[in-house]
């Protein structure tokens, strides 16, 4: 008996060639994808936050500027019903000292379609010194209201 080879097919440079350019685009596909779907969720989450941020910024900026009428305008009806605007006005005048603000975190959450959120406002008073507060918002029609 003789040896014979078996016959291999030669080669085809152009194969691989193929075969790394269909990788290449695959994968750019792929990586473009992920910039579209990030930047949707991006937007998708400043559009959940916007609203409840506005609001913080619209009570946050009337006790700074010591509007305490447009302030109490943005607490919601729980509060209000504890206590008239007179005597938030009262309060407030005689005890807020904070001359700056600033929104350090923001949490929005829909939990069984109740929606709430939490903001931590880092204050800063007259003398410099200055302290972190969380406040609750919640929505009572369609509008964010601070609630605590």
């Amino acid at each position: 008996m003789a040896y014979e080879p078996i016959m291999v097919p030669p080669k085809n440079p152009r194969t691989r060639r193929t075969v790394l350019v269909v990788v290449g685009v695959v994968l750019s596909l792929c990586c473009v994808g992920g910039v579209i779907v990030g930047i949707m969720l991006r937007n998708l989450s400043q559009e959940a936050d916007g609203p409840a941020r506005e609001t913080v910024d619209a009570f946050a900026g009337a006790m700074v500027e010591r509007d305490f009428p447009t302030a109490y305008g943005q607490l919601c009806g729980q509060l209000q019903g504890g206590q008239s605007q007179a005597d938030f006005v009262r309060q407030q005048s005689g005890q807020f000292t904070a001359t700056s603000y600033e929104i350090v975190g923001l949490n929005v959450t829909n939990m069984n379609g109740r929606v709430r959120g939490d903001v931590h406002v880092r204050w800063v008073l007259a003398d410099g010194s200055g302290g972190t507060q969380v406040l609750s918002l919640v929505k009572e029609d369609d509008d964010w209201r601070i609630c605590a």
